[in-house]
């Protein structure tokens, strides 16, 4: 008996039942219903918050299980610290680039010159929560920072969804797993693994109803702030989508290539969750998908389940764009001049501020705030200045920050050999392995 292994296109489905072609037509309707019926567009933002509640519902459980499971069944220590290592090596040097790419695109094209704000005239009251949670953030520096990865119990931190400090505490668990060993380790382990199934099973439920938070989302959106909202900071909002297609096409299509991966291949396999993400702004939204994906895609689910969560908190490309930008369009704004020294603080602060900011409620602006509290020579009154336009920011971020994650993966796994680059193209030309049984 031969078995034959061909290659054969996928089969084709009904075009209403692609996620991605129903995520289409609700991001649609929400623009057409946020500019007929903006009242009753707005009133729809509860389809958006309910759907992202109830990812959220779901997040740290499933990091927990997934990081456990990766780590107990590489059996290697040295291999997962191996894998742990380099994708932080890499999660900085992006970051870095990412911040000195926002940094010189708001230099080169000055979307704040000409604005000629006086700091004094802008209301303070806009930013007294901002403010509060900023000081909190920022208070203790990098040694609060580092305190805060350590949870107070692990109960606390997967009740508040705290991903950084779940990743911490799934870390710790998943090498004492490995250490155990033997039968009891064994039996644990399987009983993760199996939690994990039916969880990403749940989240295969929840994300059927994404079309509707993307309608809620969209329709709030439009409603709310209408087509000219974004006139007077219009150049703002597009030079950082430019900046994000910049970095995504530029930098990140480089490091694929270096992996032998097509850039826009990899963004279409991935079409249907990346618009989901524009369009209800979160990342979260899509993050047991996307592991799935990439797992299928040929990459080792040891290395998805270390590097998508550890990312999710330490290599927001996006984030990091949006920090350097919009400080120095601020400084633009309100005539503030940056000395070379001021810059090189930014940067610096900059690589702290942006780390474990996911999970925080409002974190551009509130990280923004902190980011600025660092450097007095900014005035931090300038936040209300880009307030009103942070949702239509905050797609891009979000969509940049998990392409930016997905790509670690790859470039991390392929890195470690870790990749299977045959199965990634078959993957990415659309074809799936078929079994033929000849005899």
């Amino acid at each position: 008996m031969t078995t034959i292994t061909t290659a054969a296109a996928a089969p084709s489905k009904p075009i209403y039942s692609s996620l991605f072609v129903q995520v289409l037509a609700a991001l649609v309707l929400g623009i057409v219903l946020g500019m007929t019926v903006p009242d009753f567009a707005i009133s729809l933002k509860i389809l958006s918050d309910a759907f992202l509640k109830l990812i959220s519902m779901i997040v740290a459980p499933i990091v927990f299980c997934v990081v456990v499971h990766g780590i107990a069944g590489a059996g290697d220590l040295k291999k997962v610290g191996r894998v742990g290592v380099k994708a932080l090596v890499y999660f900085e040097v992006m970051t870095t680039v990412a911040l000195v790419v926002g940094l010189l695109l708001a230099y080169i094209f000055g979307p704040g010159h000409g604005m000629n704000i006086n700091p004094s005239s802008l209301d303070p009251k806009a930013l007294t929560t901002v403010a509060d949670n900023a000081h909190k953030l920022s208070g203790g520096g990098i040694g609060a920072f580092l305190l805060n990865v350590v949870p107070t119990t692990s109960f606390d931190a997967l009740a508040r969804n705290d991903v950084l400090q779940v990743l911490f505490f799934a870390v710790l668990f998943g090498v004492s797993l490995a250490l155990v060993g033997g039968e009891k380790g064994e039996k644990i382990t399987s009983f993760i693994d199996a939690v994990s199934t039916v969880l990403f099973r749940t989240m295969g439920l929840i994300v059927r109803v994404a079309p509707l938070g993307v309608l809620g989302a969209v329709a709030y959106t439009v409603g709310k702030y209408g087509v000219g909202s974004l006139k007077q900071l219009v150049s703002l909002v597009v030079l950082f989508y430019i900046s994000v297609a910049i970095f995504v096409f530029g930098v990140l299509g480089g490091v694929m290539a270096l992996a032998g991966v097509n850039i826009l291949k990899f963004l279409s396999y991935l079409r249907e969750e990346l618009t989901i993400v524009l369009a209800t702004a979160s990342s979260d939204s899509v993050l047991p998908q996307i592991m799935r994906k990439l797992e299928r895609l040929g990459v080792k689910d040891s290395v998805v389940g270390l590097v998508i969560p550890t990312g999710y908190s330490f290599n927001l490309d996006a984030f990091s764009i949006y920090l350097t930008l919009a400080v120095v369009f601020i400084a633009q704004a309100t005539n503030t001049p940056l000395s070379f020294g001021d810059l090189m603080l930014v940067l610096g602060v900059s690589l702290i501020t942006s780390k474990g900011a996911h999970g925080v409620p409002g974190s551009a602006i509130v990280i923004l705030a902190a980011t600025l509290n660092a450097v007095p020579s900014i005035p931090a009154i300038g936040l209300v200045l880009v307030l009103s336009v942070d949702w239509f920011i905050g797609m891009a971020r979000a969509l940049g920050n998990l392409i930016g994650n997905c790509v670690a993966t790859v470039v991390v796994a392929a890195w470690e050999g870790d990749l299977d680059r045959e199965k990634a193209a078959k993957v990415l030309n659309g074809e799936e392995l078929i079994d033929v049984t000849v005899g």
